[in-house]
């Protein structure tokens, strides 16, 4: 597709970043060119469109987009907005108001915490999880722990990018998609 191929010449890698040994790719200048950008949210619109909504969701649509802390707060909202639906952000302990749901996730050193508001997902609304980047799933999986607390159904995650050898897919509670595989 010459979409994707179009989205992956516009992400820069920086070797050893945030640490020795990592490759990190940057989506963000997608982000500075409006026609990469638009090529990106058209991407999900409509694979969610016409894959998603149509082999996935028992009531035809998407009712929550739930974005991560923090790159998921800016593709999320635009989906949401797209789609007509709602968009709730998962965040890091501490920084959201009211009750909270909390799911617990491991990173690289040691344990993190991810948060929901409580009521920001009705039982039996069809959601999905979309992030930038997914590595070895942690994140992923405690967003939709969360959305399972809340009564809500993941229906799929959506990423930019995936990182393959990692294999997250496995453990997740609902297929996933991305538009970029990266092997390394």
């Amino acid at each position: 597709m010459a979409d994707i191929e179009y989205l992956k010449s516009k992400l820069t890698s920086h070797p050893d970043f945030p640490k020795k040994g990592i490759v990190f790719l940057d989506m963000f200048p997608i982000l500075r060119d409006p026609l990469a950008f638009e090529t990106l949210i058209t991407n999900f619109i409509h694979h969610i469109t016409s894959s998603t909504i149509p082999k996935l969701s028992p009531n035809g649509k998407i009712d929550v987009v739930v974005g991560l802390d923090a790159r998921g707060f800016l593709i999320g909202p635009i989906i949401a907005l797209r789609l007509g639906a709602a968009f709730v952000p998962v965040r890091k302990k501490g920084k959201l108001p009211g009750k909270t749901l909390n799911a617990e996730y491991e990173k690289e050193y040691g344990v993190d915490t991810f948060e929901m508001q409580e009521g920001a997902i009705q039982p039996g609304q069809s959601v999905i999880v979309v992030d930038d980047l997914i590595a070895t799933g942690g994140s992923a999986k405690a967003a939709g722990e969360l959305v399972s607390k809340a009564g809500g159904k993941t229906l799929e995650y959506l990423f930019i990018i995936e990182l393959l050898f990692l294999k997250a897919a496995s453990k997740l509670d609902a297929p996933l998609y991305s538009i970029v595989q990266s092997e390394d």
